[in-house]
């Protein structure tokens, strides 16, 4: 029990401190929270809890492709934003992210990259 409390607390630690660093610097902030911090966390949580190789290395496959069309998330944002607000721009650029994804699980799939 302890140890999933220090999972939690060092997942949480690190979510927080990267929003308060991006509250006070632009740039910066965007650059660390671009940083795949959640990736190396979990491979690193795996990585303790003895989890296979194969785990590990399929985690940093799937996820290589998962980044890719989550892109389209961070383009559509801000644009929206400008125009709907917030949680309309959030919604929305959630939605296109997840029309994207399948997009893009259909255009790899006859290259051997199952995703979905």
């Amino acid at each position: 029990m302890a140890w999933l409390l220090t999972k939690y607390l060092v997942t949480a630690g690190v979510v927080v401190l990267v929003s308060e660093f991006a509250k006070r610097h632009d740039k910066l902030g965007a650059l660390v929270a671009a940083l795949p911090l959640v990736t190396v966390l979990t491979l690193i949580w795996l990585y303790v809890e003895k989890q296979p190789t194969e785990k590990l290395a399929n985690h940093a496959w799937y996820t290589f492709w998962y980044v890719l069309p989550t892109l389209s998330m961070f383009l559509a944002f801000p644009w929206l934003l400008a125009r709907f607000g917030f949680w309309p721009a959030l919604l929305a650029s959630a939605l296109i992210t997840v029309l994207c994804f399948w997009l893009f699980a259909l255009a790899v799939r006859p290259f051997g990259v199952e995703l979905l």
